[in-house]
């Protein structure tokens, strides 16, 4: 009896571990029957062993000659990419060293999701044929000295930095584990048969100077190539910032000045859009901040976010400004796609065409919009970043900025239609939809200092700044709501206006009670000319 127990505890233990094992690799199959694209790698191959060695890789053979081998990048390293995640490619490389392909059959990448055509990753990954394991890959530019250079991805260079790098230094590790490239060494991890003894690792053709051995490469982290490689766009970055920083510190000076500000300000809204967005592909988005928490919540690594030189800094920038000024200084001054409306919106006034604004309380609701875009892509994102990146084109960031409209028709037409709001409704996008500015909004709750300043008055009964705030951020009872602000600085140029602002305007009075020459200094604007109750629909101008 206890021996018939003892069989049933080891019989139920294997189904156990059968069932615990079903939705892993079956390593044990044939390697062509889990991905039958190593077919296109090998097409001479008559057979494939199984995955084993280490790192694990499957031999092909044609008849009893050993072909090369095949194998998994992420059996052999797991490099994080632009989602946090690896990239999964099948590789396979011949006796020589030489790679005979490379097939992406897993990833997370939103660039790859939507955004990159089939084609234009189809002749990226066929760069890497005929190349040798030898061979130091440099992704995009002109020649190298000691460098292959190879076409990068348009609009997704991180994404083919870290392929590059998954897929090189992979096939040197399979390389040296199997003895390629070390003559006299056979490869035992395949069991060839005695004849087939292995060649000396080749460089690819007409390549420049490399490397003889394999331990001749360092290995260092990606996202150091890609800061040396990026240095002149992080100079000129870290100087914008830095610009920007004394700008805020001493917003008091320029707001007493406001042709000056407005020509400091749109200068800078250009470099956001040019250098920034267009040149430099920086434009956040809400897909970072679900990276974060997914980061957070599983495998957090600095090399997932140290990967964009860019992104990373102006996040660390962002960060900063949230706690001293709140989510304004981003939204208003750093993201490229709202400098872009600033500029439709300054062409509509000039063009005078007509601004519509919802009633105050339609307004009031359609704040709601953005925050519940935000807390769909969060829940999504927790089963899923892949399928979050496919939702995320809710953001038009990608088609109007790090695409530069060179996407299918339909998310043209969408990202357009938002700009051509924007001439009629400033902003909109921002005020409404945008779901980085809510998650931005949230964490500005945190903020620390209070840099706009306020008279008694405002709201009581003044309304001019309520009246004229671009994003409507300025309550009836002259409050700023923080959430929404943009930190344009307009209601500062109207606090400091000695014509313009009613109390400043008394203030005046009292230092010039010669009503004549007051009159001849500004006519028209007295204290009795203050708006106390603002009207339904509040022109777009100024904020």
């Amino acid at each position: 009896m206890s021996r018939l127990c003892h069989r049933c505890l080891i019989a139920v233990a294997a189904a156990c571990l059968s069932l615990g094992d079903a939705g892993r690799p079956a390593y044990g199959e044939g390697l062509v029957d889990l991905y039958p694209q190593v077919r296109e790698l090998f097409p001479d191959a008559t057979r494939f062993g199984s995955l084993t060695g280490n790192p694990p890789a499957a031999p092909a053979y044609q008849g009893d000659t050993l072909l090369g081998y095949a194998y998994l990048t992420k059996d052999v390293l797991q490099i994080p990419a632009y989602s946090g995640k690896p990239i999964n490619n099948l590789v396979g490389i011949d006796r020589k060293g030489s790679i005979k392909g490379v097939r992406i059959v897993e990833h997370e990448e939103p660039i790859l999701v939507i955004g990159v055509t089939d084609e234009d990753l189809r002749r990226f990954i066929e760069q890497y044929r005929g190349k040798s394991v030898f061979d130091r890959i440099a992704i995009g530019g002109s020649m190298r000295k000691g460098a292959v250079v190879i076409d990068s991805i348009s609009g997704a260079s991180i994404t083919a930095m870290v392929e590059n790098a998954t897929v090189m230094k992979s096939a040197r590790r399979v390389a040296g584990s199997r003895g390629i490239g070390k003559p006299g060494v056979s490869a035992s991890a395949g069991r060839p048969p005695p004849q087939a003894a292995l060649s000396p690792a080749v460089p690819s053709q007409n390549a420049p100077a490399r490397a003889t051995s394999l331990e001749a490469f360092d290995e260092e982290p990606i996202w150091v190539g890609v800061w040396r490689q990026r240095l002149f766009q992080i100079v000129v970055l870290t100087i914008g910032l830095v610009s920007l920083t004394a700008l805020l510190i001493f917003q008091d000076f320029l707001t007493r000045r406001p042709k000056l500000l407005r020509y400091v300000r749109n200068g800078y809204l250009l470099f956001t859009v040019t250098f920034i967005g267009w040149y430099g592909l920086a434009q956040l988005s809400v897909f970072n901040i679900l990276t974060f928490v997914h980061a957070v919540l599983h495998d957090f690594r600095w090399d997932t976010f140290l990967i964009n030189p860019l992104i990373f800094i102006l996040w660390g920038f962002v960060a900063v400004t949230l706690l001293l000024w709140g989510r304004g200084v981003f939204c208003g001054w750093l993201c490229p796609f709202g400098a872009l409306q600033e500029f439709i919106q300054q062409l509509a006034q000039r063009l005078r065409l007509p601004q519509f604004e919802f009633p105050e309380m339609v307004h009031e609701r359609l704040w709601a919009i953005k925050y519940i875009l935000l807390l769909g892509l969060f829940g999504i994102s927790l089963q899923s970043l892949g399928t979050a990146a496919r939702y995320i084109e809710v953001e038009p960031f990608k088609t109007a900025i790090t695409l530069h409209f060179q996407r299918e028709w339909g998310y043209v037409l969408y990202a357009g239609g938002l700009l051509l709001i924007a001439a009629f409704n400033r902003k909109f996008y921002c005020k409404y939809l945008c779901a980085l500015g809510a998650g931005l909004a949230i964490a500005g709750r945190f903020r620390i200092f209070d840099w706009l300043r306020r008279h008694r008055e405002c709201g009581r009964p003044c309304q001019i700044c309520a009246n004229e705030c671009s994003s409507r951020a300025i309550r009836h009872n002259g409050e700023i709501n923080d959430a929404e602000c943009h930190y344009c600085l307009d209601c500062q140029v109207t606090y400091w206006h000695v014509y313009r602002c009613p109390p400043m305007v008394t203030r005046l009075k009292r230092r010039e009670p010669d009503a004549s020459i007051l009159s001849k200094r500004f006519a028209g604007f007295d204290e009795h000319s203050v708006v106390v109750a603002p009207p339904q629909a509040p022109s777009g101008k100024g904020g």
